[in-house]
């Protein structure tokens, strides 16, 4: 563990004595993610490929055996909240401990005896970002939990029951990526994960050590995957699966794109999804294909590529994230993209590491031209998965 992790470990478990009265049973950490490629396939039942972040939400918590749950932001302005695991409903709570509690309720539901809880909270993890903030607050309780009940499941499984949470109890239609890459990710690698059948693949992805650097632009605009927009692409998908006779758009073989489209005729709008998400899928296994073969910088072209598909096909796209892509390739970059599910958030930008101080000025000027927020550019570097960390 850093010093850095250690520090924040300790100012979260110092909070939670102040809070409640006593130290805490553990602290548990769970990092955000940034994925490389592979967006909007997770629930098409195709594949991504994330990596976690060194930005983590943290928990020190404490079992209770009365019924009880309390919770806790460092985040948010406000008091303890004080709920009844009894009384956890699905869609009732607005507020950012739907995701905590939600997670409470998923492992309830299927059958786990959680009695209760103490839990404060500390997030380096931008909201709103692309960045899977709400992954890393679920799967970090999902984990302390398992531990304090001696529950035995394994990271896919609380990977699963988090996206329960947010899908059931947040009321968010979000696909297995974001919990998986939170709760299963290894320092150093790229997860290759098919979303149907929950199989994964560590694909080593150390930039570093080839003299290259991988950058996250956040364009501090703001998403909810809760808004209408989102559940529209999904349930466009699925009506072009129905259409197509498969059981998800995964199903659609890339070499019978053509024909595929063809079949759907005149519905321009579910052709062009399912287009996106049939390209993308294959542009996942190019990437995997060619870090396995030591081609690293040669995925930056399908990178562009991929933001092409997102900005025109799927178009959740927006004028600062086209922005940070047109700007970063024009300076230099050898790849660049929107990440997460659009709408706003972040960008990434592969570059030569003797490149990055040009891009990261280009970016900020042209931003500052376009009269938009100064982003914040930081270095995403492939990190560990939800862990102990005291």
């Amino acid at each position: 563990m850093s010093e850095s992790s250690a520090a924040a470990a300790e100012a979260v478990a110092a909070r939670f004595e102040e809070l409640y009265g006593s130290a805490p049973d553990g602290v548990w950490a769970a990092p955000g993610r940034v994925n490389l490629i592979g967006e909007h396939t997770d629930y098409n039942d195709g594949f991504v490929m994330p990596f976690a972040l060194p930005h983590t939400a943290v928990a020190a918590v404490s079992r209770r055996d009365d019924g009880v749950l309390r919770l806790h932001s460092a985040d948010v302005e406000g008091p303890v909240v004080e709920l009844t695991v009894d009384g956890l409903t699905p869609e009732s709570d607005k507020r950012w401990t739907a995701y905590p509690a939600g997670v409470v309720w998923a492992l309830r539901e299927a059958g786990h005896a959680v009695t209760g809880a103490d839990v404060h909270l500390a997030s380096t993890v931008p909201a709103g970002a692309g960045l899977s903030s709400s992954a890393a607050l679920e799967v970090v309780v999902a984990l302390a939990l398992n531990d304090l009940f001696g529950l035995g499941l394994r990271g896919w499984q609380l990977a699963r029951l988090s996206q329960r949470a947010e899908n059931v109890y947040v009321g968010a239609p979000v696909g297995i990526m974001d919990q998986t890459a939170s709760a299963c990710c290894e320092a150093g690698h790229a997860l290759f994960l098919d979303t149907r059948d929950l199989s994964q693949r560590q694909i080593p992805f150390d930039l570093a050590v080839e003299g290259m650097r991988l950058l996250v632009v956040d364009t501090q605009v703001k998403h909810s995957h809760s808004e209408g927009e989102y559940g529209k692409r999904r349930e466009g998908c699925e009506k072009g699966a129905a259409l197509l006779g498969v059981d998800a758009l995964r199903d659609v073989p890339y070499e019978d794109l053509d024909a595929a489209l063809a079949r759907l005729g005149e519905d321009e709008e579910v052709r062009r999804l399912v287009r996106h998400v049939v390209t993308e899928d294959h542009r996942v296994e190019r990437v995997v294909s060619l870090l396995e073969s030591g081609e690293t910088r040669a995925i930056g072209p399908l990178l562009i590529e991929g933001h092409t598909s997102l900005r025109d096909d799927f178009r959740v796209s927006c004028p600062e994230l086209d922005l940070v892509v047109d700007t970063a390739v024009t300076a230099g970059a050898l790849g660049a993209r929107m990440t997460g599910g659009g709408f706003g958030g972040s960008a990434i930008v592969l570059a030569e590491e003797s490149d990055v101080p040009a891009i990261t000025k280009a970016v900020e000027e042209a931003f500052a031209s376009a009269g938009f927020k100064t982003p914040r550019v930081f270095e995403a570097v492939p990190s560990a998965g939800a862990r102990r960390v005291r």
